[in-house]
Parts: structure tokens; sequence; C-alpha cells
């Protein structure tokens, strides 16, 4: 266990594949950079990887202080081991006090992995991260400027906000997307401190024989325009009218937990907390009832439009315009009405 470090910076892991940042890592610089302001420290980011010293420019355009790449060909490929032992070392040598990973499947195979060596606490999937204080019940001590990690419990009924105030460093996964990721400004100067460190012991633990890369098939985060399908939607026949609307719109199809779990639509195109989180200029929610977790993942579109026949819905409380009413009769009119507006 590390001892609180006040002073300590605030780090985000940079997350990269095949020379590739991820974008939740460039996501999490933008709220490291606003938070290590706020404690007034430096922000820093791990970079392991082989040959990826080009992407340090890029970590210090969205707000890096001091980039610590560490650049070995076994860290050519993610291996949980010989990462682990890069990121270990250098918190133990660097002590920062905040260590935010992207909830991605690498960032949550990581991070667990560096919370245990480092006997720190961790808190998965946050949706949203603040600086703010902390005072014990039992001991009435006051613990100033902590990480409160947020993000949804109990099945989403309620927010919780957990804070460590004693085993550090603070760490946390946050999802994709829930951030926003900021312009980046190239005339943003860093530092790129080349780290080594041994991996003697670890890299031969576990051997890549091969690679097999399966191709995104929908980009819900790209999309301008999605139109999602609920459990309201009642079946697979039903469902063809969310995609005859994303045809008529020209959107992306999505579809909440309810819906995916019915087996209505592919898990591909789930949206919320244990989906994808999406802020597209226009999201129309089609018999989503808006339970917590859903919202989670859609509150933030610009325009949302729902469709449920119950007026008393949750999702009504999120949406800027709603339409009480059956969607096999509603989404048939939205269609003809588009339609013949494009002629």
């Amino acid at each position: 266990m590390i001892e609180p470090n006040r002073k300590g910076e605030v780090w985000v892991f940079a997350e990269q594949e095949d020379g590739n940042l991820s974008e939740v890592s460039l996501e999490l610089c933008g709220k490291a950079r606003e938070m290590a302001d706020r404690l007034k420290v430096r922000m820093g980011a791990v970079l392991p990887g082989h040959g990826v010293r080009d992407l340090s420019g890029r970590l210090i355009a969205h707000g890096v202080d001091h980039v610590y790449c560490v650049d070995d060909p076994q860290l050519e490929h993610y291996r949980t081991l010989p990462y682990a032992r890069v990121v270990c070392e250098l918190i133990s040598k660097h002590r920062p006090q905040i260590v935010l990973y992207g909830a991605t499947a690498l960032g949550r195979d990581l991070a667990p992995r560096v919370a245990s060596e480092m006997k720190a606490g961790l808190t998965a999937d946050c949706t949203d991260l603040d600086i703010g204080d902390y005072t014990d019940p039992k001991s009435k001590e006051t613990f100033k400027d902590l990480l409160l990690q947020i993000r949804p419990a109990f099945g989403g009924n309620i927010i919780a906000t957990i804070v460590n105030p004693h085993r550090w460093p603070q760490m946390a996964t946050v999802r994709e997307g829930v951030m926003r990721l900021a312009d980046g400004n190239p005339k943003r100067t860093g530092d790129i401190i080349s780290e080594k460190v041994s991996l003697d012991g670890v890299a031969g633990a576990v051997k890549i024989v091969e690679r097999h890369r399966e191709k995104q098939k929908i980009n819900l985060k790209g999309a301008r325009v999605i139109v999602a399908g609920g459990g309201g939607v009642g079946s697979r026949e039903n469902f063809q009218l969310i995609y005859d609307l994303a045809g008529a719109l020209g959107a992306a199809v999505g579809a909440s937990r309810a819906a995916v779990d019915s087996g209505l639509v592919g898990k591909e195109h789930q949206i919320g907390q244990t989906g994808t989180t999406v802020r597209p200029a226009l999201y129309v929610a089609c018999g989503i009832s808006g339970a917590i977790q859903h919202r989670a993942g859609m509150e933030e579109s610009a325009k949302i439009i729902a469709i449920n026949k119950d007026p008393n819905a949750p999702i009504f409380s999120v949406a800027h315009y709603g339409v009480v009413g059956d969607l096999n009769k509603v989404i048939p009119m939205m269609i003809k009405a588009i339609k013949e507006r494009a002629q």
C-alpha cells in the first residue's frame, strides 16, 4: 500500500492498440486535466507499447503534462502481466494520487490486477468523476479533495458516490463516451519521459500464438441520429419498424437492454449502462420505458423524441418531445411524413 500523496499527479492509462490511441483515453484526458487543475498538480499519462512514442504528442495536446512512455518489443501486444508490472512500477516510483482507466475489455482486465498488487481501491464503470470533501461519520475526520467516484448501484436504483480516503492511488475505470472528447490543442507543450521496466519473469508467462480481430458492425458512438427500440416493441417482427424508421432518417439502430435480453436485436445495438453511451444530434426512443440504466447512456443527446403508450414512462422525463401512443401506429405515420417531405 502506498501512503496518500497529496501532491501526486492525476494519471490516465493511455490505452492503444496497433499504434492507435483508444478514444476513451482521450476522453479521460479532458476530465483528468480538469481535476488536476482543481488539485493544482500535474497530469500524467502512462503509455506502454512498442513504437508508440509518437502518440505522446496527441496526449499532450489533450492536456497531459508528463507522458511516461515505456517502449519495449514485449509490450507490442497487450498481455496482462507485463502491462500490470509496468503500471505498478511506475505508480510505486512516481506516486500519483489518481489513476484512471477506460472501462474497455483491456481496462477491465488491467485495472483490477494493478489494484490488487498495489492494495488500492478501485471503482468500476464510473459514469462521472469529481473532486470533493468527505467526512467519516464515525471518526468525524474530514478528508479534503478526494476523488468522488460516481456510478449507478443496486441495479441502477441509486447513484452511489464512492471515496477512498486511505488506500491510494485512488483508481477508477470509466465507461466509454460518458466524458466529452474535447478538441486537442496542438500548441500545448509537455514532457515525454522514457521509462525502463524490467519484464523478466512475466513476459514469457503467456505467448500470443495468433491474433484475430473482428470489425465493428455498428458505430453507435459516431452516429448523428439513432432510432432505438425497447422491450415495448414486442417482437423481432415488430422491430423491423425500428429499422424502417432508421432507414427513413438515415440513422443507426439502437436498443435498450430489455430488447436485447428478449432477443429482439443483437447486443452490439445496446445503449445504456451496460451498453454504449451515445450523444447523437437526435435520439428517437421507441417503446423504451426509460430505466435509469438506459437513460445514463443517452440522456445527453441534443434532441430526444420518445414514443411510448405509457404517459408515465420515465423516458418522458428526459425527452424534449414525447408522443403517447402505440408505436405500431405512430412509426408508420412518421415514416410516411418523412418520405412525403423528402419528395
